[in-house]
């Protein structure tokens, strides 16, 4: 007998040597508090949701009385100048609201939390998140041309950042927690709880960790069970019976990935042409945004599919109820728009405008194939749903979840095959012109550029003042003339440029100047420098393979 109680000691050491090493990671990490924060993402994220489009329905109805979404019947009985004078007034409150609330002049966005997943910055916070979400609330439900899933992304990261602050959790699991905020956003805007999972794992984290996926599921499904629970357990857009007619049709669906390219290289080009010219015109704040809900509302007067989020629109392309020309202008028409609601620094996202010009130049190019092979060509329908993923995919650099969106959105998957092909070509191609998605594009105007790597990223954000070695009182600082001397380095350079004046000095340390007064400060040591780049690479990769 004592010698059966042994070998079950020795099993269970055995097991528990085995296992301990996980369970200390586990607990290492606080994952079980990031599971549980992740319950209270999630319900910020459904509540969020909802919140968010029940005010824009009530904006809506104090011009156009209804909250519904479909609304152009409606429209269509009232006065034209209505149509200019909603958008107008809509930028009025938005740039009052710039210019006594909020002095960064930007509502914030997906953008935003990327930049707060690489480092610190103050602009996501629950006040800026609060403002800036009724600043969208405010564009969309007076017809501004914009999505819905940027605010609602934006408020629930704030969230999960005021969160993460307070039970102080370690790096990775607070860049976990924005990734969560994410996927409940996503979940709940779109009644998609997959693709936000692999959103945020695609473009927020960059990466997909084995540690990051049970908290980003929690809250993905706590946030899209609220959802429905408000909304209903229904697709977004209606989607008629179709199946494929032919793989010969692979063919064109490779060219509908091309087309999609080019419709998502324009938008793309006429969201950066905008900014740029916002950024070079000199106008008052409080005029920017009525200028532009001005112009949206000018465009409405002909087309008034472009006002709002815009899936009435969408879903009549889907359904095959739009003209081929209709769908044409429409695609010029809501580009246009777009580019000038977001150029304006009205809010909104960029996803659902997306959406609805892959709809658009789906349904046209369907179309004009089944006029020409009218016995060998499925119907404008199914090349509408694939257009959809082609450029959102394209635009927004999500391949993965935005190909998983559209099953959700759609509840098809019989199109899979053409989808993948489709998506695939349109985000090469548009990835070869444009360099970057229009969130990396966002970065890069702030000096963050994170398709180089997260080596260059980290050389570039990590500054001397962060590694040196200041000077002690009793030091013998050395003597130093800025004229005679190369081995030198400024406090606000970057780790970049101090690797590469270590490489081509030689020296095995520098001296740190200030910034401002060429004063002799402190030593910049290569071990040191070498180490902390080493050491931020290792923890990356760590974080990645968890």
């Amino acid at each position: 007998m004592s010698s059966r109680h042994g070998r079950i000691h020795q099993i269970n050491m055995v097991i528990y040597r085995w296992v301990r090493p996980h369970i200390d990671s586990f607990l290492r990490l606080q994952q079980p508090k990031v599971w549980a924060l992740a319950i209270i993402a999630g319900l910020a994220g459904g509540l969020v949701g909802i919140a968010f489009r029940t005010a824009i329905g009530l904006l809506q109805f104090s011009w156009l009385g209804t909250t519904s979404e479909s609304f152009l019947s409606t429209l269509a009985l009232l006065p034209w100048w209505s149509v200019i004078a909603a958008p107008t007034f809509g930028g009025l409150l938005v740039g009052i609201i710039y210019h006594f609330w909020l002095p960064s002049q930007r509502a914030g966005g997906v953008a935003d939390v990327i930049e707060a997943r690489t480092r610190t910055t103050k602009s996501l916070n629950l006040k800026n998140a609060s403002i800036g979400t009724a600043i969208s609330a405010i564009t969309l439900g007076f017809g501004g041309s914009a999505g819905r899933e940027g605010p609602v992304v934006f408020y629930a990261a704030a969230v999960s950042r005021a969160l993460f602050k307070f039970f102080e959790l370690p790096p990775s699991s607070r860049r976990t927690m924005l990734a969560c905020g994410v996927a409940a956003a996503i979940a709940a805007s779109f009644n998609a709880p997959i693709a936000g999972v692999l959103f945020a794992h695609e473009v927020i984290l960059a990466h997909f960790a084995m540690s990051a996926f049970v908290p980003l599921v929690i809250a993905a499904v706590i946030a899209a069970v609220i959802s429905r629970m408000w909304f209903g357990d229904v697709p977004a857009f209606i989607v008629p019976d179709f199946t494929l007619t032919s793989y010969w049709e692979i063919p064109a669906f490779a060219l509908l990935g091309v087309t999609c390219a080019i419709v998502a290289i324009l938008f793309q080009t006429s969201l950066i042409g905008t900014d740029w010219v916002s950024r070079h015109l000199r106008m008052p704040v409080i005029m920017r945004p009525i200028l532009g809900g001005f112009l949206v509302g000018l465009i409405a007067l002909i087309f008034p599919q472009v006002l709002g989020v815009g899936y009435e629109a969408t879903d009549a392309a889907i359904s095959g109820n739009l003209t081929l020309g209709l769908m044409i202008a429409l695609i010029v028409a809501k580009t246009a728009a777009t580019a000038i609601t977001i150029g304006s620094r009205m809010g909104g996202g960029i996803f659902s405008p997306a959406l609805y010009l892959g709809a658009m130049t789906g349904g046209a190019f369907g179309m004009m194939a089944l006029s020409v092979f009218p016995d060998s060509v499925s119907a404008s329908s199914l090349y509408a749903i694939i257009g959809m993923g082609a450029v959102a995919a394209a635009v927004l650099g999500a391949p993965i979840s935005t190909v998983v969106m559209i099953f959700e959105l759609t509840g098809g998957f019989a199109f899979s095959i053409a989808l993948l092909l489709a998506v695939s070509i349109s985000t090469g191609l548009t990835q070869l012109a444009m360099g970057r998605s229009f969130f990396y594009w966002q970065l890069f105007t702030r000096g963050i550029m994170l398709e180089e790597g997260p080596h260059q990223h980290f050389a570039r954000q990590t500054r001397v003042r962060d590694l040196m070695v200041l000077f002690e009182d009793d030091d013998i600082v050395p003597q130093f003339d800025i004229t005679t001397s190369k081995a030198w380095l400024r406090s606000g350079e970057t780790l970049e440029a101090a690797l590469r004046a270590f490489d081509s000095s030689g020296e095995s340390r520098l001296i740190v100047l200030d910034g401002h007064e060429h004063i002799p400060i402190g030593w910049l040591y290569h071990v040191d420098a070498l180490s902390n780049y080493n050491k931020a690479l290792v923890e990356q990769s760590k974080e990645e393979h968890l």
